[in-house]
């Protein structure tokens, strides 16, 4: 019997486990730049790539081809209503124009990405 009620909590320990890992999630949405911007200093050329976030790990990519362009931190900040579709900030202008955030559509979050900390890999 004592046998029967560990396997049990066993198996429930592995599920509550399993679940949490689960609500993680990582959102992704294609995106066009139509001119070059920052992404805390590193600059992403005009063209088609794929953004992604992280919401355990709160990591926030640029993405080309599926090779990391540069990634960086980002924190979560709550919306007053849910995003119609997705929507990217940046502020400045012509080669100053530097990525803040996005919001999926659908989403009652904002992405804000970070100010400082910026890694980049891949090729240039």
């Amino acid at each position: 019997m004592k046998s029967i009620l560990n396997r049990v909590l066993v198996v429930l320990i592995v599920g509550a486990l399993t679940s949490v890992v689960a609500l993680a999630k990582v959102h992704t949405h294609k995106v066009k730049f139509d001119s070059d911007v920052k992404v805390n200093n590193t600059i992403v050329k005009k063209g088609n790539y794929e953004v992604s976030f992280d919401d355990q790990t709160g990591q926030f990519s640029v993405l080309k081809n599926k090779k990391v362009v540069v990634q960086t931190t980002a924190r979560v900040e709550t919306r007053t209503t849910k995003a119609s579709d997705f929507q990217v900030r940046s502020t400045g202008t012509g080669n100053d124009t530097q990525l803040v955030g996005v919001t999926f559509g659908g989403s009652d979050k904002d992405i804000v990405i970070s100010n400082s900390g910026a890694t980049m890999s891949g090729n240039k």
